[in-house]
C-alpha cells in the first residue's frame, strides 16, 4: 500500500510535465486561461491605437528597407500574433522598425535591385536567418551575448543610423532621383542637385513633418488646456501618421498632383492576405546574408529587451530575456512564412501600447487583426499616397533617436566610453551600418581589455584599531615596515597577469626591509591559467628574495580551484587567510 500510494502521488507530476513545458514556452497560457474581463478594454484600445500608428509606419519602413509597401503590412500581421503568444512582455509592440529596416537595406542591396522580386526574396530569407539566430540564442540561453553591445556603442550606432535613415529619405522628400550612395556622398549629391527639388513634393513632405511635430509636441498640451478627457488625448495625438496619410492621399487624388506635377505615389498595393512564402535555400546566399542577420538579431533584441524591461518595471512585472529571444525569433520566422521581413520591438509603439492600457499579448493580436482587415479591404486607398508623406513619417520617427544628451552625459562621466560612442558613430557614417557597429563592438572590447589590463591596485593599512584595512592614499592608516598588503581590484587573467607581476616585484624592490607580502583578493572573481602561472612564478621569485607570499580574503570558488590545481599545497595552508586582519595576526605585526 505504501508503494502504491507513493506512485499515486508521483503520477500527477508525470502527467503535468507536458503542461509544465507548455507553460514555460507559451507565456500566453497564463492569460488565456484566466483572462480578467477588466483587461479587455485596455487591450482592445491599445491594439487599435497601435494599429493606427503601425499601418503608415510599416509601409514607410518597408520603403526604407527598399521593399514594396505591402511587405511592411505583411510583416505586421503574423509576427504580432506569434509574439503576442510567446512574448514575456505584456506591452512590447513588435513590427517593422527604422533601424532594422536600414540594416535590411544595407544587407540586401548589394545582392539585388531594390524592390525587385529577387530583393523581396532575399529579405524573406534574411527574416529566416534572423529568426534562426535569435531562436537558437534563446534555446541555448545566450541572451547574455548582447551585453557585448555596450550602451555607448548602441547609443553611437543609433544616433548615426538615425542620421543615415533621415538623409536617405531626401530623395522622397525633395522629389530628386538620388542613387544609393554612402552618407557623405549622398549629402554632396543632394546639395549639388538641390535646384531640381519638386516643390509640390517638398510641400507635401514638409507639411507632413509640421503636422507630425505639432501633434507630438504641441497638441497634447492644448487638449489638456481645453479640458479634453485624458483617455482621449493619447489616441488623438498618436493619430498624426494616419492624419497626414489621409490628407496627403486626398490632395494627390483630388488635384491629380502625380500627373500634373510628377509627385511620386505608392501606386498599386496588392489586396488580400499574404500567401505562404518560402526562403531561398542557397548556402552561398546564406553566407552573404549572415553578417546582416547577426547584426539585426543583436540590435533588434537589444532595442526590444531594453524597452520591454523598462515598461515592465513600471508595473512590477518580469521579462524573461531568453524567452524574448525565442519569441522574437519565432516572430521573424512567422514574417518569413508570410512575405514579411525582419521585425523587432519598437520604442515609440511600445510606449503607446503601454500608455493605452495594454495588459497582455491580446493587444498585439488585436493590432494584427486590424492590420489584416486593412490589407483585405483598404489597400486600394493607398494608391494615391505620396511617398513624401511616408518619408515624413520616417524622418520624424528617427529624429528622436539622435541622442546628443547621452553623449554629453557619457563624456562627463568617462572619456573612454565617450570614445567608443564616437568611434561607433563615425564608423557607421564612414564605412556603413554593419561594419560601423562591428567596429564599435570591437572598440568597446578593446577598451574593456585595456581597462582590465591595468586594474586599480591599492596598498592598504589598518584603520585605527579596527579590523578594517583601507588605501594608504585615502586614509590615515597604520602600516609596518616589513609587511606590504596590496589589494588588486580586478579578476586575474592573461591581459593583466604581467601587470600583477610588475606591481608585486616593484613593491618589493622599493622596500628592501619587507619580508611578507599579502595579496588581497576581495575583488578577484576568477584566475585564469596565465594568471595562475604568474602566481606560481611570483611565489618562487618572492621566496628567492626572502619574502613570504600570503593570500587573504580569496573567494571560495577561486580558492577551490587553487586547491584543486595544487597551488595551495605549494604555498602552504598557513599562508592562506580568511581576512587581511587574520593575515596580519599570523605574521605577528598585530597582537590581540
Amino acid at each position: 500500500m505504501a508503494n502504491s500510494s507513493k506512485q499515486s502521488l508521483k503520477q500527477p507530476d508525470l502527467n503535468n510535465k507536458p503542461i509544465a513545458r507548455l507553460r514555460a514556452i507559451l507565456p500566453a497560457w497564463h492569460w488565456l486561461r484566466h483572462y480578467p474581463r477588466e483587461h479587455l478594454v485596455g487591450d482592445v484600445l491599445a491594439g487599435f491605437i497601435v494599429a493606427v500608428m503601425l499601418v503608415p509606419q510599416s509601409m514607410a519602413y518597408a520603403l526604407l528597407a527598399g521593399l514594396p509597401p505591402e511587405v511592411g503590412l505583411y510583416a505586421s500581421i503574423v509576427p504580432l500574433v506569434v509574439y503576442g503568444l510567446l512574448g514575456s512582455s505584456r506591452s512590447l509592440a513588435v513590427g517593422p522598425v527604422a533601424i532594422v529596416s536600414l540594416l535590411v537595406a544595407t544587407g540586401v542591396a548589394p545582392l539585388a535591385e531594390a524592390g525587385s522580386p529577387a530583393y523581396v526574396q532575399l529579405a524573406i530569407t534574411l527574416a529566416l536567418l534572423v529568426g534562426l539566430v535569435q531562436a537558437l540564442m534563446g534555446v541555448v540561453r545566450l541572451g547574455f551575448v548582447v551585453n557585448f553591445l555596450s550602451h555607448p556603442v548602441l547609443a553611437g550606432f543609433t544616433t548615426a543610423a538615425a542620421l543615415v535613415i533621415g538623409f536617405s529619405q531626401l530623395k522622397h522628400l525633395l522629389g530628386i532621383g538620388i542613387p544609393n550612395l554612402e552618407f557623405f556622398e549622398l549629402l554632396r549629391y543632394a546639395a549639388t542637385h538641390l535646384a531640381e527639388t519638386n516643390r509640390i513634393t517638398f510641400a507635401l513632405g514638409g507639411g507632413g513633418i509640421l503636422i507630425l511635430v505639432y501633434f507630438k509636441q504641441v497638441l497634447g498640451g492644448q487638449l489638456r488646456r481645453w479640458g479634453i478627457r485624458p483617455q482621449w488625448i493619447l489616441p488623438i495625438t498618436k493619430s498624426a501618421p494616419l492624419v497626414i496619410v489621409v490628407l496627403g492621399t486626398a490632395l494627390v487624388w483630388s488635384l491629380q498632383l502625380h500627373e500634373r506635377f510628377g509627385v511620386a505615389i505608392v501606386g498599386d498595393v496588392p489586396d488580400g492576405l499574404p500567401s505562404l512564402t518560402l526562403p531561398l535555400v542557397d548556402m552561398g546566399v546564406w553566407r552573404q546574408l549572415l553578417p546582416a542577420a547577426v547584426v539585426i538579431s543583436f540590435v533588434g533584441y537589444m532595442e526590444s529587451i531594453a524597452v520591454a524591461k523598462s515598461l515592465a518595471s513600471k508595473r512590477r512585472q518580469k521579462v524573461d530575456a531568453d524567452q524574448e529571444l525565442l519569441a522574437l525569433g519565432a516572430a521573424n520566422l512567422g514574417a518569413m512564412f508570410t512575405g514579411g521581413y525582419p521585425v523587432t520591438g519598437g520604442l515609440s509603439r511600445s510606449v503607446v501600447n503601454f500608455e493605452a492600457g495594454a495588459n497582455s499579448g491580446l493587444a498585439s493580436i488585436m493590432t494584427a487583426v486590424l492590420i489584416a482587415l486593412t490589407v483585405i479591404f483598404l489597400t486600394p486607398v493607398f494608391y494615391f499616397l505620396p511617398q513624401a508623406i511616408l518619408a515624413a513619417i520616417v524622418i520624424v520617427a528617427v529624429v528622436g533617436l539622435i541622442d546628443v544628451k547621452t553623449f554629453r552625459h557619457i563624456w562627463q562621466y568617462n572619456k573612454a566610453d565617450a570614445a567608443s560612442f564616437g568611434v561607433t558613430f563615425a564608423a557607421v557614417l564612414l564605412v556603413g551600418v554593419e561594419n560601423g557597429i562591428l567596429l564599435g563592438m570591437a572598440a568597446a572590447m578593446l577598451l574593456f581589455i585595456w581597462r582590465s589590463s591595468r586594474p586599480h591596485v591599492a596598498v592598504v593599512g589598518r584603520l585605527g584599531s579596527s579590523e578594517t584595512y583601507r588605501n594608504v592614499l585615502r586614509h590615515q592608516v597604520q602600516c609596518w615596515p616589513n609587511v606590504v598588503a596590496v589589494r588588486i581590484d580586478e579578476s586575474l587573467y592573461f591581459a593583466n597577469s604581467k601587470f600583477l607581476e610588475d606591481t608585486v616585484l616593484g613593491c618589493i624592490a622599493d622596500r628592501p626591509e619587507v619580508d611578507n607580502f599579502v595579496l588581497i583578493g576581495t575583488a578577484v572573481n576568477f584566475i585564469d591559467a596565465s594568471a595562475l602561472e604568474t602566481l606560481e612564478t611570483l611565489r618562487q621569485e618572492l621566496k628567492d628574495a626572502g619574502v613570504q607570499l600570503h593570500l587573504a580574503a580569496i573567494k571560495g570558488p577561486v580558492l577551490d580551484r587553487l586547491r584543486d590545481i595544487g597551488f595551495v599545497d605549494h604555498l602552504g595552508e598557513p599562508y592562506i587567510h580568511l581576512t587581511t586582519h587574520d593575515a596580519m595576526k599570523a605574521i605577528g605585526v598585530v597582537v590581540e
